[in-house]
């Protein structure tokens, strides 16, 4: 843990989703506000879909409002942050009790998606799209 100030104490950690990277701080003892880039995650995540996805882990542990969430997030569009958001908080859930992993696991929340865009290959439209052929 580190302090923040002179009282609060908070757990720090990464998630991360295609190309967003999401630097967490999650505070004990707080009211369940979650800020994302100055901005309350309200107004950050217009989509009510993703404001649950940014929440679903404290849902998972059971400890819903026990945290005050500040997040820094970059790169990648709105639901890639999201994602990269809820694995920061899942990943500050364990790593302030142990016992949540199996809970968060099974979800699917300490998981990092591997999954991004295919890089575009030469000859070819897209990565793997080739051009229109013509047989004569």
């Amino acid at each position: 843990m580190t302090t923040l100030g002179n009282t609060a104490e908070y757990i720090r950690s990464v998630g991360r989703r295609k190309t967003a990277a999401a630097r967490v701080r999650l505070i004990p003892n707080g009211t369940g506000m979650i800020t994302v880039n100055g901005r309350s995650y309200d107004a950050y995540f217009p989509v009510y879909a993703l404001r649950e996805m940014v929440k679903a882990p404290f849902r998972t542990a059971g400890k819903e409002g026990a945290f005050d969430v500040t997040a820094k997030v970059a790169g990648g569009g709105l639901h890639g942050q999201a994602e990269a958001v809820r694995h920061g908080i899942a990943r500050a859930l364990v790593k302030l009790d142990a016992d949540l992993r199996k809970s968060l696991k099974a979800e699917g929340f300490l998981r990092r998606d591997p999954r991004a865009k295919e890089r575009k290959k030469p000859g070819l439209k897209r990565a793997r799209r080739a051009p229109q052929w013509s047989k004569r």
